[in-house]
């Protein structure tokens, strides 16, 4: 059929054949295979890992929320929004998924132990602790500034003061938390962690 064709105009033709099957088959036909696989296989990591609540999501296990008091004065930009004592607390940090990162600060610099003295005060007073007993992830932000994760130590620590701003029961906010540790990776990597999204979500089915 292209026989009677220039070389040139064949290859061009030969070219846009090329084209066109190589654009159905990776940008039409191996994408929706790939997604049909995850939607039938992996639906929940595929849709995010949605934490929903009366049929509305509220957030995801794999990204942190703040959990504050609303602000006094909500067009306020300098206000600083204070901790509310009815959720468990996360790692520090605004949890804006378009900023990540860490402050990249090195252990001596003089304002990163400043601040990391006055956090360790502030969440001391906070808990009812000695600030000697306040675990380091209490006051310093993980690598992405979006970990949703805290240490067993941490969230076992907000136990009591949780309980009693909700007029819970210690000892069940306690066995909440003990249920949502979460184990080492493989059973040896990594730490023992609790995810404080999906904690303070169980929370709010507690009466």
């Amino acid at each position: 059929m292209f026989g009677s064709l220039p070389s040139v105009v064949r290859n061009h033709v030969a070219a846009l054949r090329m084209l066109l099957v190589f654009t159905v088959l990776l940008g039409i036909a191996y994408p929706l295979a790939v997604t049909g696989v995850a939607q039938a296989a992996f639906s929940d990591q595929a849709n995010g890992s949605r934490i929903t609540q009366d049929g509305k999501t509220v957030g995801s296990s794999l990204i942190g929320q703040s959990f504050n008091l609303p602000k006094k004065n909500p067009d306020d930009a300098e206000e600083v929004a204070q901790p509310d004592p009815k959720w468990f607390q996360p790692r520090p940090g605004g949890y804006d998924p378009l900023v990540t990162g860490a402050s990249n600060l090195g252990p001596n610099d003089e304002g990163l132990v400043k601040t990391i003295k006055e956090r360790r005060a502030a969440v001391a007073e906070f808990d009812g602790v000695a600030p000697e007993d306040v675990p380091v992830d209490a006051v310093t932000a993980s690598g992405s500034g979006l970990d949703p994760h805290i240490s067993p130590e941490y969230a076992r620590e907000q136990v009591e003061r949780v309980a009693e701003a909700r007029g819970l029961d210690a000892a069940a906010v306690r066995k909440l938390v003990e249920d949502h540790v979460e184990g080492r990776v493989l059973g040896f990597l990594g730490a023992e962690r609790a995810n404080v999204v999906e904690l303070n979500h169980a929370l709010t089915a507690m009466k």
